[in-house]
Protein backbone atom coordinates (compact mmCIF):
# COMPACT_ATOMS: atom_id res chain seq x y z
CA UNK A 1 0.00 0.00 0.00
CA UNK A 2 2.77 2.64 -0.98
CA UNK A 3 1.89 5.98 -2.45
CA UNK A 4 2.57 4.39 -6.09
CA UNK A 5 -0.42 2.26 -5.42
CA UNK A 6 -2.88 5.31 -5.08
CA UNK A 7 -1.28 7.16 -8.02
CA UNK A 8 -1.56 4.14 -10.25
CA UNK A 9 -5.44 4.08 -9.37
CA UNK A 10 -5.86 7.79 -10.37
CA UNK A 11 -3.78 6.97 -13.38
CA UNK A 12 -5.37 4.39 -14.42
CA UNK A 13 -9.41 6.04 -13.12
CA UNK A 14 -10.05 3.39 -11.04
CA UNK A 15 -12.62 5.00 -8.85
CA UNK A 16 -14.73 2.55 -7.62
CA UNK A 17 -14.44 4.33 -4.25
CA UNK A 18 -15.69 7.91 -6.10
CA UNK A 19 -19.52 8.69 -5.74
CA UNK A 20 -20.73 11.13 -7.89
CA UNK A 21 -22.71 13.15 -5.48
CA UNK A 22 -22.74 13.39 -1.40
CA UNK A 23 -22.59 10.39 1.19
CA UNK A 24 -26.30 9.87 2.23
CA UNK A 25 -24.66 8.53 4.96
CA UNK A 26 -22.61 12.27 5.52
CA UNK A 27 -25.98 14.26 4.84
CA UNK A 28 -27.79 12.36 7.38
CA UNK A 29 -25.96 12.27 10.42
CA UNK A 30 -23.68 15.39 9.98
CA UNK A 31 -25.47 17.47 12.35
CA UNK A 32 -24.59 15.30 14.86
CA UNK A 33 -21.49 17.28 15.27
CA UNK A 34 -23.28 20.28 15.72
CA UNK A 35 -20.91 22.68 14.07
CA UNK A 36 -21.94 26.56 13.06
CA UNK A 37 -21.51 28.18 9.79
CA UNK A 38 -17.99 29.04 9.43
CA UNK A 39 -16.12 25.98 10.99
CA UNK A 40 -13.65 24.36 10.15
CA UNK A 41 -14.07 20.34 8.60
CA UNK A 42 -10.68 18.05 7.88
CA UNK A 43 -11.05 15.51 5.45
CA UNK A 44 -8.62 13.17 5.47
CA UNK A 45 -7.26 11.44 2.20
CA UNK A 46 -9.99 13.36 0.17
CA UNK A 47 -9.31 12.55 -3.24
CA UNK A 48 -12.23 14.54 -5.07
CA UNK A 49 -15.22 13.52 -3.19
CA UNK A 50 -18.33 15.15 -3.32
CA UNK A 51 -18.48 15.57 0.04
CA UNK A 52 -16.70 18.45 0.06
CA UNK A 53 -18.94 20.49 -2.60
CA UNK A 54 -21.97 19.36 -0.25
CA UNK A 55 -20.12 20.94 3.20
CA UNK A 56 -19.23 23.83 1.03
CA UNK A 57 -23.08 24.37 0.31
CA UNK A 58 -23.53 23.87 3.97
CA UNK A 59 -21.11 27.20 4.73
CA UNK A 60 -18.32 25.06 6.58
CA UNK A 61 -14.55 25.81 5.42
CA UNK A 62 -13.33 22.67 4.69
CA UNK A 63 -9.70 21.87 4.39
CA UNK A 64 -8.69 18.12 2.66
CA UNK A 65 -5.31 16.17 2.55
CA UNK A 66 -4.98 13.91 -0.35
CA UNK A 67 -2.33 12.57 -2.34
CA UNK A 68 -2.54 12.08 -5.71
CA UNK A 69 -2.54 15.78 -7.77
CA UNK A 70 -4.65 14.40 -10.48
CA UNK A 71 -7.13 13.98 -7.75
CA UNK A 72 -6.90 17.31 -6.61
CA UNK A 73 -6.72 18.68 -9.96
CA UNK A 74 -10.01 16.89 -11.01
CA UNK A 75 -11.91 18.13 -8.07
CA UNK A 76 -11.02 22.01 -8.89
CA UNK A 77 -11.70 21.78 -12.36
CA UNK A 78 -15.02 20.02 -11.90
CA UNK A 79 -15.97 23.06 -9.29
CA UNK A 80 -15.02 25.13 -11.98
CA UNK A 81 -12.83 26.91 -10.04
CA UNK A 82 -9.47 27.70 -10.70
CA UNK A 83 -7.64 27.15 -6.90
CA UNK A 84 -4.55 29.59 -5.71
CA UNK A 85 -0.91 27.34 -4.97
CA UNK A 86 1.58 27.54 -2.53
CA UNK A 87 4.47 25.57 -1.44
CA UNK A 88 3.68 24.48 2.43
CA UNK A 89 6.77 22.70 3.47
CA UNK A 90 6.75 19.04 1.06
CA UNK A 91 3.13 19.50 0.33
CA UNK A 92 1.49 22.06 -2.15
CA UNK A 93 -1.84 23.56 -0.75
CA UNK A 94 -4.31 24.25 -3.48
CA UNK A 95 -6.83 26.77 -1.81
CA UNK A 96 -10.28 28.43 -3.33
CA UNK A 97 -12.94 30.40 -1.27
CA UNK A 98 -13.85 28.03 1.96
CA UNK A 99 -11.27 25.17 0.87
CA UNK A 100 -7.78 24.24 1.01
CA UNK A 101 -6.57 21.12 -0.25
CA UNK A 102 -3.20 19.71 1.01
CA UNK A 103 -1.33 17.35 -1.74
CA UNK A 104 1.28 14.86 -0.65
CA UNK A 105 1.75 12.50 1.88
CA UNK A 106 -0.57 13.02 4.98
CA UNK A 107 2.03 12.36 7.25
CA UNK A 108 3.98 15.32 6.27
CA UNK A 109 1.03 17.64 7.33
CA UNK A 110 1.64 19.33 10.20
CA UNK A 111 -1.00 20.88 12.45
CA UNK A 112 0.52 24.68 12.23
CA UNK A 113 0.42 24.39 8.24
CA UNK A 114 -3.49 23.05 8.47
CA UNK A 115 -4.82 25.83 11.31
CA UNK A 116 -7.42 24.64 13.50
CA UNK A 117 -9.86 22.35 13.05
CA UNK A 118 -13.38 22.20 14.43
CA UNK A 119 -14.23 18.44 13.59
CA UNK A 120 -13.86 15.28 10.91
CA UNK A 121 -14.82 13.42 8.73
CA UNK A 122 -13.23 10.34 7.50
CA UNK A 123 -15.10 8.78 5.04
CA UNK A 124 -12.04 6.82 2.76
CA UNK A 125 -9.20 7.44 5.06
CA UNK A 126 -9.32 4.51 7.30
CA UNK A 127 -10.76 2.22 5.33
CA UNK A 128 -7.98 2.90 2.77
CA UNK A 129 -5.19 1.87 4.67
CA UNK A 130 -3.90 -1.51 5.80
CA UNK A 131 -3.61 -2.83 9.58
CA UNK A 132 0.02 -1.69 9.89
CA UNK A 133 -0.69 1.94 8.76
CA UNK A 134 -3.54 2.73 10.82
CA UNK A 135 -2.28 3.36 14.50
CA UNK A 136 0.49 6.07 12.66
CA UNK A 137 -2.68 7.57 11.00
CA UNK A 138 -4.79 7.72 13.66
CA UNK A 139 -2.02 9.11 16.09
CA UNK A 140 -1.28 11.61 13.39
CA UNK A 141 -4.63 12.66 12.93
CA UNK A 142 -5.74 13.35 16.36
CA UNK A 143 -2.69 15.59 16.55
CA UNK A 144 -4.02 17.25 13.33
CA UNK A 145 -7.13 17.84 14.72
CA UNK A 146 -6.29 18.49 18.45
CA UNK A 147 -8.52 15.15 19.17
CA UNK A 148 -11.30 17.05 17.81
CA UNK A 149 -15.03 15.70 16.96
CA UNK A 150 -15.18 13.30 14.25
CA UNK A 151 -18.22 11.58 12.06
CA UNK A 152 -16.22 7.95 10.90
CA UNK A 153 -17.84 6.05 8.52
CA UNK A 154 -16.27 2.29 8.14
CA UNK A 155 -16.76 -0.81 6.24
CA UNK A 156 -17.47 -4.29 8.07
CA UNK A 157 -17.42 -7.41 6.46
CA UNK A 158 -15.54 -10.79 6.54
CA UNK A 159 -11.84 -9.72 5.55
CA UNK A 160 -11.18 -13.08 4.27
CA UNK A 161 -13.69 -13.01 2.31
CA UNK A 162 -12.48 -10.02 -0.22
CA UNK A 163 -9.26 -8.02 0.06
CA UNK A 164 -9.39 -4.34 1.13
CA UNK A 165 -9.09 -1.38 0.47
CA UNK A 166 -11.82 -0.92 1.36
CA UNK A 167 -10.47 -2.86 4.52
CA UNK A 168 -12.97 -3.97 6.86
CA UNK A 169 -13.15 -1.59 10.16
CA UNK A 170 -14.61 -3.48 12.87
CA UNK A 171 -16.13 -2.04 16.17
CA UNK A 172 -13.35 -3.42 18.21
CA UNK A 173 -10.40 -1.91 15.84
CA UNK A 174 -12.34 1.74 16.25
CA UNK A 175 -12.32 1.14 20.01
CA UNK A 176 -8.31 0.21 19.89
CA UNK A 177 -7.29 3.69 18.21
CA UNK A 178 -10.33 6.18 19.31
CA UNK A 179 -11.81 4.88 22.95
CA UNK A 180 -8.82 6.30 25.05
CA UNK A 181 -9.42 9.99 23.45
CA UNK A 182 -12.98 9.80 22.32
CA UNK A 183 -16.22 8.44 23.73
CA UNK A 184 -17.72 5.95 20.90
CA UNK A 185 -21.16 6.37 19.53
CA UNK A 186 -22.39 4.21 17.10
CA UNK A 187 -25.16 5.93 15.18
CA UNK A 188 -25.97 3.47 12.02
CA UNK A 189 -25.32 0.63 10.50
CA UNK A 190 -26.63 -0.03 6.63
CA UNK A 191 -26.12 -2.95 4.26
CA UNK A 192 -24.01 -1.94 1.37
CA UNK A 193 -26.26 -2.69 -1.51
CA UNK A 194 -25.45 -5.53 -3.75
CA UNK A 195 -22.38 -6.35 -1.34
CA UNK A 196 -18.55 -5.05 -1.37
CA UNK A 197 -17.09 -5.35 -4.75
CA UNK A 198 -20.14 -7.09 -5.80
CA UNK A 199 -18.41 -10.27 -3.76
CA UNK A 200 -19.48 -10.17 -0.09
CA UNK A 201 -22.06 -9.11 2.23
CA UNK A 202 -20.86 -5.73 4.28
CA UNK A 203 -22.57 -2.81 5.71
CA UNK A 204 -21.36 1.06 6.23
CA UNK A 205 -20.84 1.63 9.92
CA UNK A 206 -21.38 5.85 10.95
CA UNK A 207 -19.45 6.27 13.39
CA UNK A 208 -19.76 9.59 16.01
CA UNK A 209 -16.64 10.29 18.25
CA UNK A 210 -16.23 12.59 20.56
CA UNK A 211 -13.30 13.82 23.03
CA UNK A 212 -13.48 12.51 26.24
CA UNK A 213 -11.58 15.94 27.67
CA UNK A 214 -12.73 19.67 26.53
CA UNK A 215 -10.98 20.89 24.18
Amino acid sequence: MEADFWHQKWERGELGFHLSEANPLLVQHFSVLGLQRGQTVLLPLCGKTRDMVWLLEQGYQVRGAELSQLAVEAFFAELGVTPEMSDCGALTCYQAESIAIYCGDFFSLQPEVLGAVDAVYDRAALVALPPDMRSAYTQHLRTLSGDAPQLLIAYEYDQLAADGPPFAILPEEVAQHYAASHHLQLLNRVNVEGGLKGKVAATEAVWHLTPLQSR
